[in-house]
């Protein structure tokens, strides 16, 4: 079992969620390997109350899979490409949703302060440079942590040994000036007192994050988070959901598989807290995508036989039609090939009608009529 994520959980939900689990994962060895680790844990104190009895329950009956090792985790590779795939927008990229919540101004600070770490990026604005060093108004976090913090209020220092220098001779702050956009790691962070030191050094990224340059970034480089946050602020009619439609990303066709990807979920395997779920081995034409290609190839016949219909009563425009809807539906489908073929040397256009014969001989070597019709044409091409 993870850990780490455990030790998290149980400083979270405290106590009374521990005894639950020793109740409910008294025999899986793999917790029993980990139990001495987590009595150490401090728990946090929970006053208020607000924890549910049933989510530690379920969390506790179900922490063998909850917790399991074998979830895929993002790679360092996986990281080097997030910057880009954000450029892309391959997915929606929202404003934080905390923006459409009613979050209290000193709970967001309080959950900034507990889960920004060194290492973490920042981005904000120079507001004053000393011989020391210069700060910044923070406006957001970047790369990983994703959090709009403007309205909040809060600075950052960075000393002058935290900037590299280009020369022996150089002063490091001749290169920067007030309102200058600055993306640095946070290099240390004093959740008591409240203060947070940046750096532009990179060896103060963590690990993830080294391929992140730091320093003066253009208004037009700004989170694609941050910039979505601006301007929801700035019109209150604005909603989480029309913002998500407005998005480029929300349309890629692709955008369902990209994410389950990027979650490590399988199409084929998708993991499941029902037990007999997983226990079950489904065979993979049981399956959506199985289905979906049998059910792609049913409609693509039905089209190719009103193709065919039309094309003994001469309407050759109707036919021509049909035929292209079936292969919209099943890109491959061998008889929409074969007939499409046949219709476009009845046309005269040979070359067409050679190449969805060899499309459709590729997919199916052995289909008789591509073969024959293939012959045909070849020796028609032959007597132009």
């Amino acid at each position: 079992m993870d850990r780490d994520l455990l030790r998290q959980c149980l400083t979270y939900h405290g106590e009374s969620f521990f005894n639950k689990l020793k109740c409910e994962q008294t025999e899986n060895p793999d917790f029993q390997a980990v139990v001495s680790d987590l009595c150490k844990v401090s728990c946090e104190s929970k006053s208020d109350g607000q924890d549910s009895p049933l989510v530690e329950q379920f969390i506790a009956r179900k922490a063998d899979i909850l917790f399991c090792p074998a979830w895929k985790t993002t790679t360092h590779q996986e990281e080097e490409h997030e910057e880009d795939d954000d450029a892309a927008e391959l997915y929606a990229i929202m404003p934080p949703v905390e923006l459409f919540m009613e979050v209290s101004y000193e709970e967001r600070r309080a959950m900034l302060y507990r889960d920004l770490e060194k290492g973490d990026i920042l981005v904000g604005r120079i507001n004053n440079i000393r011989e020391y060093g210069f700060f910044l108004t923070l406006l957001c976090t970047a790369g990983g942590l994703k959090r709009d913090v403007e309205d909040l209020e809060l600075s950052a220092l960075c000393h002058i040994r935290e900037i590299p220098s280009t020369g022996s001779h150089d002063d490091p702050l001749s290169y920067f000036q007030t309102g200058d956009f600055i993306r640095a790691a946070v290099k240390d962070i004093d959740r008591y007192q409240e203060k947070i030191t940046v750096s532009l050094q990179q060896a103060s990224l963590s690990h993830n994050l080294e391929h992140i340059k730091l320093g003066v970034v253009p208004r037009e480089e700004l989170p694609i988070h941050y910039s979505r946050s601006v301007c929801a602020a700035a019109d209150s009619t604005e909603t989480y959901e029309r913002i998500l439609k407005s998005c480029h990303g929300y349309h890629n066709p692709s955008v369902v598989a990209y994410l389950l990807e990027k979650v490590g979920v399988s199409d084929t395997h998708p993991p499941s807290m029902m037990r007999g779920l997983q226990i079950k081995l489904f065979q993979e034409e049981d399956f959506a995508s199985a289905i979906r290609k049998k059910q792609s190839a049913s409609w693509a016949l039905k089209c190719v036989r009103a193709g065919v219909g039309y094309f003994k009563h001469g309407h050759h425009v109707e036919a021509m039609n049909e035929y292209n809807k079936a292969l919209d539906i099943d890109t491959n489908n061998v008889e929409a090939l074969v007939a499409r073929g046949a219709l476009y040397a009845n046309k005269g256009s040979i070359m067409k009608s050679i190449s969805d014969f060899e499309l459709a001989l590729k997919t199916c070597p052995d289909h008789r009529n591509a073969k024959k019709y293939l012959c045909q044409t070849l020796v028609e091409r032959g007597k132009q």
